[in-house]
């Protein structure tokens, strides 16, 4: 019996609230250390600002806000994860970001279906590895959603 190639995801596993999510690597440019960032009137209470990235003007969205989970202060290991999505780079504020793994995309789960449906146009999947849950966000989504309403 021929064995089928199956395709690895690599992806950014970071924390929000001591649980783990993932993106896909191929949207992320980097991660920073978070830095002065400047706030902007009147856009949604997750939008914490713009920051001067390497002379690129670069949105803040603090994904804690964004998910509904309670906010609190950044500290030492707090990070921002600069993704590329359809020609827009955001960072997205995280609690910590420090595993890069490779997973094979069959064991990437569709949402529960008891996800509401706002949650669930958030999440491109669940990961269960070893005795680790991951969410698989979608970036497209949180980012579509931002530009339309927010920038």
């Amino acid at each position: 019996m021929a064995e089928m190639l199956v395709s690895d995801l690599k992806v950014i596993v970071f924390q929000l609230n001591e649980k783990e999510y993932a993106v896909p690597v191929g949207q992320v440019k980097s991660i920073e250390k978070i830095m002065h960032f400047t706030r902007v009137p009147h856009t949604s209470p997750y939008i914490k600002g713009v920051m001067n990235l390497r002379g690129v003007v670069t949105p803040l969205i603090d994904l804690r806000v964004r998910f509904g989970i309670e906010e609190h202060g950044y500290t030492d290991s707090s990070r921002v994860i600069i993704v590329s999505v359809a020609e827009a780079e955001v960072g997205l504020i995280v609690d910590g970001a420090n595993d890069v793994i490779d997973i094979p995309s069959s064991i990437v789960e569709p949402p529960p279906e008891i996800v509401g449906a706002e949650a669930a146009e958030f999440i491109n999947g669940v990961i269960k590895l070893d005795k680790r849950l991951l969410i698989l966000i979608d970036l497209e989504n949180i980012l579509g959603v931002l530009e339309e309403k927010d920038l």
